[in-house]
């Protein structure tokens, strides 16, 4: 086919070798294709003016306005320059700021009345909005300059704003696409024609020409709906195949037997299951029950007792015959479920042989930094049967780990899993064991339609009695220094009641750069007085606070510290004595994110909380309030009071609610990290899809797809689909490849 080659040519052989490598390195745009799908994020109609008032800290952006004044101001004895300009748009003001020798151009250039396109990194200075050394295009200057044809080059009223970085400015991206918008004739059309004709879309070579060069708003909406359209069904319908594969897929059903361990377990429990663990319970006990793999994603909030679900399900598989599998992220998390797993069975995790009459199993662990001892009898626990339940990290699917007869694969924590590693698990049964996949991250709907589409959804929403109410508040350290120091006596008060606290910080601290000794300290100190880099400073990190604690409001309580970089041996000893309570305050990384179950840790502070995500500080919170006492989360943060990181902070402190906080997580990413680095390859393929406002049309898209692959799984009558569909698949295999 002529047509997709002009579409797959490299970027450099149409821009010059200079753009497609920024292009490529910055963008991750490669191809004609790659860079017709880069889309516009917004559009602005010349004359009107963007809303300073609410431009997003930290982000690069475009702004369209108007110079209001500017004016050049010394320091530094007159030894220093720079030019201050006040930009103004009818709603809000920015200041722009120019340093040493880059203020000649602007001077002359930014003429009070002027109107330009200026872009750059937001920061806050002096409590004030403004761009650095921003780079400019003017929009109405008299002559007959390069700025006029700039403006001339767009048809039409509107111009479009693309995601840009640093090294590459909007404009520039929009020439580069006016030299690759001939191509987007030979578009490959994926949507069957009777789909497209039946929902009345425009056909793609003309969406892609209406997305980059409307001349009118209707434009826009016309081809977006249309490129919305795409990214769903194809996704989608790659997704559908990968269900029905797996429904074509034979595998041995686990049906629990009577008498058998899982009752033992069951009778000695001290509660009742929750109905929503029932629930659960049926659904997966029922996939079990077929001679179809199961695929199912258990979602529960932290602490809704996940962990009791799967384990009833890995018991009742053992009960049939098999072995299962619980698969954890880190060696800390397989630690800990390996011990949580023992204590909850008791003596029923020493059994002899599988079936023997004492009813139980042995539970074992395997993970990378085991000695070759312990290891190999591990091994050979597996292969011989005489291990029911195995839990491990990765290690469990190297090739030298062969199982007895696996039935059932637990997988923790699924966003740090591929589709590849779950098919090398697969192999290892005689037939494709059973799945389950769990997550304490909420997944609004569209998210698991989307990125976990091959997977039946069950959801955990209710929290098992005795577990308490986390109190959370943002505590703003810089308008308000005392309230830090009373987080502090907060935390003492509780080790005082006989409590642990936990204090997490966004990094380690050993970095080499930042060990650059004294004199590196001072040249920084120099370089960060420039009053460019003033409002810059490096997270704060694990080592500095725990000595800073230790020293200062923390004197006397025993801190100790944990974090990624520790050898593993290390880690598990600082966690055994923080859960026996020989540590009062625990200062870590995100480490402790996953899993980490201290009944009597009641408080955690969270410092710089602004560079967490949403998601990541509603899961840290999920490590206190795990017992019977009240639990308290202080967000310590620098961040301006107006600024959309203090607005995140006061979303996670006002609800506990994981779904409703996964939406506003969703609603204020932008679009290229909406699923986070959930799987290899979807992500790529969303640009246009907003996960969380496109509800309607992935629910359509999924059940169009589903028709159509039931019709024809080989869609051996849509070659155009296959077409696109083997292109998306092979850059997820690459990419998947590349992370390796």
């Amino acid at each position: 086919m002529e047509g997709v080659s002009s579409l797959d040519e490299p970027l450099k052989k149409l821009l010059g070798g200079a753009t497609a490598k920024v292009m490529a390195e910055h963008l991750d745009l490669h191809t004609v294709g790659d860079l017709l799908h880069h889309y516009p994020r917004r559009y602005e109609e010349r004359g009107k003016l963007t809303a300073l008032t609410d431009l997003p800290l930290d982000e690069h952006v475009t702004v369209v306005a108007q110079v209001a004044d500017a004016r050049v101001l010394t320091f530094n004895n007159g030894r220093g320059k720079r030019l201050e300009v006040t930009l103004t748009d009818g709603t809000g003001r920015l200041q722009l700021v120019f340093f040493g020798h880059g203020v000649h151009k602007p001077h002359k250039e930014l003429l009070p009345g002027r109107q330009a396109m200026f872009a750059g990194k937001v920061s806050v200075f002096n409590r004030k909005m403004q761009l650095a050394h921003p780079t400019y295009q003017l929009l109405d200057a008299s002559d007959a300059d390069e700025a006029t044809e700039a403006v001339d080059a767009f048809a039409g009223r509107l111009l479009p704003i693309y995601p840009a970085c640093k090294q590459l400015d909007s404009w520039r991206i929009a020439k580069a696409v006016d030299a690759v918008l001939p191509s987007a004739r030979d578009a490959v059309d994926p949507l069957p024609a009777s789909l497209r004709e039946g929902r009345g879309f425009t056909p793609l070579p003309e969406a892609l020409l209406k997305v980059h060069r409307p001349q009118t708003r209707a434009d826009i909406e016309d081809a977006r709906a249309r490129l919305k359209w795409d990214e769903a069904f194809v996704l989608q319908v790659a997704l559908a195949r990968r269900r029905y594969a797996d429904t074509q897929l034979p595998a041995a059903a686990r049906r629990p037997v009577a008498d058998g361990l899982l009752d033992a377990f069951d009778a000695t429990l001290p509660f009742t299951l929750t109905e929503g663990q029932e629930k659960v319970s049926k659904e997966i006990f029922d996939d079990l029950a077929t001679e179809h793999p199961m695929h199912r994603l258990l979602q529960g909030e932290v602490g809704s007792g996940k962990t009791m679900v799967a384990l009833r399900a890995m018991l009742a598989v053992v009960d049939a015959g098999g072995q299962a599998a619980m698969l954890a992220p880190t060696e800390v998390l397989a630690q800990q479920h390996h011990r949580s797993i023992t204590e909850m069975m008791g003596e029923l995790a020493e059994g002899g042989m599988l079936g023997g009459s004492d009813r139980g199993t042995k539970v074992v662990l395997l993970t990378g930094s085991m000695g070759m001892a312990a290891r190999r009898q591990a091994l050979l626990d597996l292969v011989t049967g005489e291990a029911g339940i195995v839990i491990g990290t990765h290690a469990l699917i190297e090739d030298k780990v062969r199982f007895h007869d696996l039935g059932l694969v637990v997988v923790d924590e699924q966003h740090r899993f591929g589709v590849e590693q779950r098919d090398a698990l697969r192999s290892k049964g005689k037939q494709p064991p059973h799945l389950l996949v769990m997550t304490a991250t909420p997944i609004p709907r569209t998210v698991a339609m989307t990125v976990f589409g091959d997977l039946e959804t069950s959801v955990l929403d209710q929290l098992p009695a005795g577990r308490s109410p986390i109190a959370s508040h943002v505590v703003p350290a810089k308008d308000k220094p005392h309230f830090l120091a009373r987080a502090w006596e907060r935390v003492r008060e509780e080790v005082g009641n006989g409590h642990q606290a936990y204090v997490v910080c966004p990094r380690i601290g050993d970095d080499a750069e930042e060990a650059g000794g004294k004199e590196g300290a001072k040249a920084k100190a120099k370089k960060a007085a420039s009053e460019e880099d003033a409002e810059k400073r490096p997270p704060l990190a694990v080592l500095e606070i725990a000595d800073e604690l230790r020293k200062g409001p923390l004197a006397g309580l025993r801190v100790e510290v944990l974090h990624g970089r520790m050898h593993p041996d290390e880690k598990d000893d600082v966690m055994r004595r923080f859960a026996a309570g020989e540590v009062d305050v625990l200062v870590a990384t995100t480490v402790i994110e996953v899993g980490v179950n201290v009944p009597n840790a009641t408080a955690m502070v969270i410092m710089d909380a602004d560079r967490f995500g949403v998601s990541q500080l509603h899961q840290l919170r999920g490590r206190v309030g795990r017992g019977s006492a009240p639990g308290l989360c202080l967000l310590v943060s620098e961040a301006h009071e107006a600024s959309p990181a203090r607005a995140r902070l006061s979303a996670v402190a006002a609800t506990l609610d994981g779904f409703e906080l996964s939406r506003i997580d969703l609603e204020q990413r932008r679009e290229g990290d909406v699923l986070g680095q959930a799987q290899s390859g979807v992500r790529s393929s969303l640009r246009m899809l907003t996960v969380i406002d496109d509800e309607e049309v992935i629910a359509a898209a999924r059940e169009e797809a589903v028709a159509i692959v039931a019709a024809d799984p080989e869609l051996e009558h849509l070659p155009e689909l296959r077409t696109v569909l083997a292109a998306l698949l092979d850059k997820e295999r690459e990419e998947y490849l590349d992370k390796g």
